[in-house]
């Protein structure tokens, strides 16, 4: 998910109902740049840490995210 990094009222609704962003990405079986396992899928390429399933790098419809907005792995 590509969620902002602050929301100052989220009304109540949860991080995942905040995203601006979702895709369900899968293993490429490569290792990208960063040296994490490479994932892909809807536009959407991420390099995740899968032992912490933290975003290493990331990148949406071929750019890098703008500042202010995060990416998460959520189950």
């Amino acid at each position: 998910m590509v969620v902002p990094e602050h929301v100052e009222d989220r009304g109540g609704a949860s991080v995942e109902d905040s995203a601006v962003r979702s895709a369900v990405v899968e293993a490429t079986g490569e290792t990208g740049a960063s040296g994490y396992p490479r994932y892909v899928g809807h536009g959407i390429v991420a390099d995740i840490d899968p032992s912490t399933r933290t975003v290493e790098a990331v990148l949406v419809d071929g750019s890098e995210l703008d500042y202010g907005l995060t990416a998460l792995v959520t189950s």
